[in-house]
């Protein structure tokens, strides 16, 4: 019997048959892996420069202040970001954005080599480190769906999260080993991991210009946002992920729990940070190979109710291993929530408006995450980590049954094909 043509064929060998997307995926692997690299060094150092003359409470604060300072220039450049990606060659942006991203790692390193390294440098790098994502986020996004047939778009989405996952398992434990050593060692192969990233997106062959959209600037980034406030289940799935992670930021204050709440040390705090990718690379093999068919909006809001119980089990955790359990559900929750806003919002989003439509999305998410981790810092300036963590996943279980109130489509949402 002949096999199926390409065009239909949706297995996981189809996918793999298709080599630019392959490239494409080693790229978005190495360049996870670099972020995770450096994020994990750029949290650790900055709590331990400030614990030095200051409490646990004010310095929890300045590590969440990392975020916000990396969230302002996505909250200013977003959405010419998404005009950018749908009017210029997405590859081109993706590769100047790696660049920014290797000049601020080199400087980091630098830094911790020389022996200069400050709370200001570390959050002025961090805004620049900022700048480049708001950018890097919408062309990647818009990018990957140009490179497979329509078919294979729910499982390229699977694949895309495991390589994201999987980086996010290696890239703290390997970020926590190489900051035992020291922070210059973690920021020297955030850079070699982003140069590989940069060399494997150079290597696609396929046009990655999307097609010429008229209007001015202003006008493309104003179709965007209308075209997100219109489409319900567009904009129920972006905000669910906003606000539930925006207040269950619990992984932000993983600095404060490994050092003063759990008393582990550098290396379990490595293992921390692994703890949420463990679970989430879990889920992302299974949908890998057995995605969503059916009932996706339930199994959506189901993911971001598991996500808030696992933070509530974290703050209360005393054991490093029932810490990990929590994290590892944390994660693989979370996985499945974003599998099925991710497939849903482009799938209903045609090519020409997906740079936008992720700008919008880069935006709620960056919100959710930097901004979480904002948030996790100033509660826990006033209330503690402990109290932090738990009134993140208290929120995060109120916002999952309002939303679902909300947004009935988004609730009743079936097929994922």
């Amino acid at each position: 019997m002949p096999e199926p043509s390409p065009a239909y064929d949706i297995s996981a060998r189809a996918l793999l048959r298709e080599r630019d997307y392959l490239v494409f995926w080693i790229s978005r692997f190495a360049g996870s892996l670099a972020a995770q690299v450096e994020s994990v060094a750029l949290g650790w150092q900055m709590y331990a420069l400030a614990r030095q003359t200051r409490s646990v409470e004010e310095s929890a604060f300045l590590v969440g202040m990392i975020g916000l300072a990396a969230f302002v220039p996505v909250f200013l450049l977003t959405l010419p970001a998404g005009e950018t990606a749908d009017r210029h060659e997405r590859k081109r942006v993706l590769q100047l954005c790696l660049a920014g991203e290797i000049a601020s790692a080199a400087l980091l390193a630098l830094a911790a080599w020389r022996g200069f390294a400050s709370v200001p440098l570390l959050l002025g790098v961090a805004v620049g480190f900022g700048a480049a994502r708001a950018f890097f986020s919408p062309a990647s996004t818009a990018l990957g769906p140009m490179l497979v047939p329509r078919p294979l778009l729910p499982r390229a989405i699977a694949w895309n999260s495991l390589a994201w996952q999987t980086a996010s398992i290696a890239g703290p434990a390997l970020g926590g080993l190489l900051v035992a050593l020291s922070s210059a060692h973690a920021y020297a192969a955030a850079v070699v991991l982003y140069a590989i990233s940069a060399v494997t997106v150079s290597m696609i062959r396929k046009s990655t210009r999307p097609q010429t959209q008229p209007g001015s600037r202003w006008t493309l980034m104003k179709e965007g946002l209308r075209y997100v406030w219109r489409q319900k289940i567009v904009f129920g799935a972006i905000s669910l992920d906003l606000f539930a992670v925006l207040l269950g930021g619990a992984t932000a204050l993983l600095p404060v729990f490994a050092r003063d709440v759990l008393h582990v040390g550098a290396e379990g705090f490595g293992l921390l940070r692994a703890g949420p990718a463990i679970g989430a690379t879990a889920i992302a093999l299974y949908l890998a190979g057995h995605p969503i068919r059916t009932k996706a909006g339930m199994f959506m809001f189901g993911g971001v109710a598991v996500f808030g119980l696992a933070t509530v089990v974290f703050a209360l955790s005393r054991s490093i291993w029932l810490s990990l359990v929590a994290l590892a559900f944390l994660g693989g929750a979370d996985m499945l929530s974003v599998y099925v806003r991710q497939t849903l919002v482009q799938l209903v989003t045609p090519d020409a408006m997906r740079g936008r439509v992720a700008a919008v999305s880069t935006l709620f998410i960056g919100a959710s995450n930097e901004l979480g981790e904002f948030e996790s810092g100033v509660t826990a300036r006033f209330f503690g980590p402990i109290g932090a963590a738990l009134f993140g996943g208290v929120g995060a279980l109120i916002v999952t049954g309002l939303w679902a109130k909300l947004f009935p489509a988004l609730r009743k949402a079936d097929r994922l094909e």
